[in-house]
């Protein structure tokens, strides 16, 4: 394959212009200006548009195993694909819990997946936070790192135990940040707008303190850690503080905690509930800055998928978080217009992969053939045209200014022009 004609962005090599692509064998073969083709070439224009590395969503929800109503890897991996991904990390809040090496190299190997699929593990047995795994074994099945997403481990020493028995374990471990005695039954954000409404709220302590203890204790035991879907200006200053004192712990923040607040309940009710809760203007703009200041580390969507009739009911009893791998690109966008496309592609690509210890992130020679083609062409949310089960978002109807276009997975072009292959 060539792709010729785009401005090539790599930031792991420095590079920012106008230069042709050549793919063999499933990996980057030569990069150059004005490369002939070879007469066997797929050759795919890239004119007008963006040329980086395969982008990767580190935190994503495939549902699979245990909910097919909400997702399956199918699904999920097409709608990656959609939304210019190469790759996703899956978290273990499936139906068992990614606990075992076995239940990890099946998603691993899954032959319905269309993208590459990076399981995530458990931080315990079956999500509880009372049990320590075996997280070698995990290792050795396939998992990039380890997560009670969706919980948060309670327990300090629980937490500390887990950490210090896998330090000799590639793969970060990476925490869901809400106190559940702070949060209680909390399903927005805590303030004078859940008071109106008459909803309980979540504090934004509630993220706080548990940022802070896990900073403390990835500082304690030595091992790698990641901050997933930071949501405050507590929570963003914490970091800033753990990276003054030599922690280079790291941290993502999501398309809709850059771009929605609170208020965003009143338009879409239960259609806005996501765990942690969209918060006020002055925590979505300290994200912003965040992004701005190297502070965070990856964009990642949260994509969490649900059925219909779990997202139509009352706010209280309405899950928690929405289909995000279709518009994240188009949201991050709009929410930083003022970002270099070189940072722009550094959260999507080069540091996901650096962060999870996965191959890609480059398009170095040598590298896997993965790659994103993406371009500034405003273009308007319908969900009914998601390929994800999950048709809720409350960018639906929203004007985005920029999207992908084309997605290469391993030399093969599996989506071009929004069509999948």
């Amino acid at each position: 394959m060539l792709v010729c004609n785009g401005r090539v962005v790599d930031p792991t090599q420095h590079l920012d212009g106008i230069l042709d692509l050549r793919i063999r064998d499933g990996l980057i073969a030569e990069l150059g200006e004005h490369l002939a083709p070879d007469g066997e070439e797929e050759i795919l224009d890239a004119r007008g548009a963006y040329v980086a590395p395969g982008f990767i969503d580190m935190h994503v929800h495939l549902r699979d195993p245990g909910q097919p109503e909400k997702e399956s890897v199918a699904t999920g991996t097409a709608a990656a694909l959609a939304g210019g991904y190469a790759a996703v990390a899956c978290m273990p809040n499936t139906l068992p819990a990614l606990d075992e090496a076995a239940l990890v190299r099946r998603v691993a190997a899954d032959p319905r997946a269309r993208c590459r699929v990076y399981p995530i593990a458990a931080i315990t047995r079956a999500r509880k936070g009372t049990e320590i795994l075996d997280y070698d074994a995990l290792a050795r099945g396939g998992a990039v790192a380890f997560s009670d997403d969706g919980n948060t481990v309670m327990d300090a020493g629980v937490l500390s135990t887990a950490a210090t028995a896998a330090l000799g374990t590639r793969g970060c471990f990476i925490s869901h940040c809400e106190d559940d005695r702070l949060k209680g039954n909390g399903v927005m954000n805590d303030g004078a707008l859940s008071h109106e409404l008459g909803f309980a709220g979540s504090c934004a302590a509630s993220e706080d303190i548990v940022v802070a203890r896990d900073l403390l204790i990835a500082a304690a035991t030595g091992k790698r850690w990641h901050m997933a879907h930071l949501s405050t200006r507590g929570s963003i200053e914490l970091m800033r503080w753990a990276r003054s004192r030599g922690n280079h712990a790291t941290c993502e923040v999501t398309p809709h905690h850059l771009l929605l607040q609170e208020d965003a309940i009143r338009e879409f009710g239960s259609g806005a509930k996501v765990n942690p809760p969209l918060r006020a203007e002055d925590d979505s703009r300290a994200l912003r800055d965040g992004v701005r200041d190297g502070t965070v580390d990856a964009f990642a969507s949260d994509h969490a998928p649900h059925e219909r009739s779990a997202k139509t009911v009352a706010l209280p009893d309405a899950a928690a978080g929405f289909s995000g791998l279709e518009i994240a690109v188009g949201a991050y966008a709009a929410a930083l217009p003022d970002l270099p496309v070189a940072r722009f592609v550094e959260l999507l690509s080069c540091n996901p992969a650096r962060i999870l210890g996965v191959a890609g992130g480059t398009l170095a020679v040598g590298a896997p053939g993965d790659v994103t083609i993406f371009a500034d062409r405003p273009w308007v949310v319908d969900p009914d045209r998601f390929h994800s089960k999950g048709k809720n978002t409350p960018f639906a109807g929203r004007r985005l200014p920029r999207r992908a276009v084309a997605t290469i997975v391993g030399g093969r072009v599996r989506m071009a022009g929004g069509l999948l292959r």
